[in-house]
Order: structure tokens, then sequence, then C-alpha cells
């Protein structure tokens, strides 16, 4: 927000919130070859592991979308996919085994038109039925500003939890970014970090969520 890249705050950010897993929308520069907007190595410094969606020229993910995890949570298996829309959209999914168990991550970013919003929620739902359950959490900044009961429906298997305003940063009002839980999971606890630097080193707030088996 003060218009300065400083890959270092953002990591402070990231390392405040405490959490295991971590989905990241926007984390590659726009222009291709995309490269990361945080560089690999100051990541794997700060003990993350970065699951491998990066495509070649040194992208972080998959249209945007990267995953990191800390030391405890073992990948099992990854997978990306396109989202329809008129813009270029994408998602992306770690099986991971977790101190919970076997857990399902998918982080998204969806468009900017509510009918594309929810043909991309509907497609994330139809890939994720198709394989074989586990439990499972959609981390992904929604785009929407309004209620999100339509996504609801169209999250089948899914249901979003309530989140605290986390857009724009510096005076939140829309609660853009959030998560889908599936019913083996819940939320203990949701929350955005506030602490700074965290209102200037993006234009959103993080949220987190702490997980528990249903």
């Amino acid at each position: 927000m003060d218009l300065r890249r400083r890959p270092d705050r953002t990591l402070r950010v990231i390392n405040a919130i405490g959490a295991q897993v971590i989905a990241l929308q926007e984390a590659d520069k726009r222009l291709p070859p995309r490269p990361a907007a945080l560089p690999h190595a100051m990541i794997e410094d700060d003990g993350w592991q970065i699951l491998p969606f990066g495509q070649p020229g040194g992208s972080l993910g998959w249209h945007g979308n990267a995953m990191l995890v800390r030391p405890g949570v073992r990948l099992l298996h990854t997978a990306h996919l396109d989202l329809p829309g008129l813009e270029p959209r994408g998602a992306i999914r770690a099986d991971l085994h977790t101190p919970l168990g076997p857990l399902r991550v998918v982080g998204a970013h969806l468009g900017l038109v509510r009918r594309w919003r929810l043909m991309q929620i509907s497609a994330i739902a139809r890939h994720l039925a198709a394989l074989r359950p586990m439990p499972t959490v959609l981390a992904a900044d929604l785009n929407e500003w309004g209620s999100v009961a339509a996504l609801d429906h169209a999250a089948r298997g899914l249901r979003f939890v309530p989140t605290p305003r986390s857009f724009p940063a510096l005076q939140p009002l829309g609660r853009l970014d959030r998560f889908a839980l599936s019913p083996e999971l819940r939320a203990l606890a949701t929350g955005v970090q506030l602490a700074q630097p965290a209102r200037v080193a993006s234009d959103h707030l993080p949220v987190w969520v702490d997980l528990a088996l249903a």
C-alpha cells in the first residue's frame, strides 16, 4: 500500500500468522515469464516448503495461486485446474498429511464478474466430487462483496464460514477472503492479521482459520 515491493516485509506478515499451511494469491508478477513476487530462497530460508505448482520462469504457483507448508506437513499429491471465465483464472489443490490427519487444501482467486464466480465455484465443487473423500478446506479470494449465499449453494459439499472484513487493508469494508469447509471439519476460530506491517504489505489483510475435525 506504500507502493514499495518488500518481500521481507511480506514474509514477516506471513510468519506472524503462525499457520502451518499458507495459501497465497497473486504470488507471481503479472507478465510472462511471471517470476515470483517472493524469492524462492528467501521463503525456504524462513523454513517454508514451497509446494510444486510453479511454472517455468521461476513462478511460485498456478495463475498466481501458491501454497507454503511448515515442517510436519507432508505433501501427498498436487493438482491444478483451469477455471471458466473471460479472465484467465485457476485453482490449485494439495492433498496433505497434517497433525489433523489427511487434509485437502484448495487455493483459488475468483473472477470479477459474479456469473463467472458461480461457474468457477461450481467447477471446483465438481472437481472435488470426483475425488476420494478427504477433509477439505477451500481458501479463496472470492471477489464477492455481498452475500455468499449463491456461492455457498454452488459449492456443493463445502460450506463457507464467517470471516472478518479483509479488504481494503487500510480500512477493511469487504469480506472478500473466505474459507469453505467440508463436513468433516469445523472452524474453531477465524480472524485477520491486523498487526503492522500487514496493513501496508498488501491491499488485503491475511485471513486465518484454526481447524479441527468435526
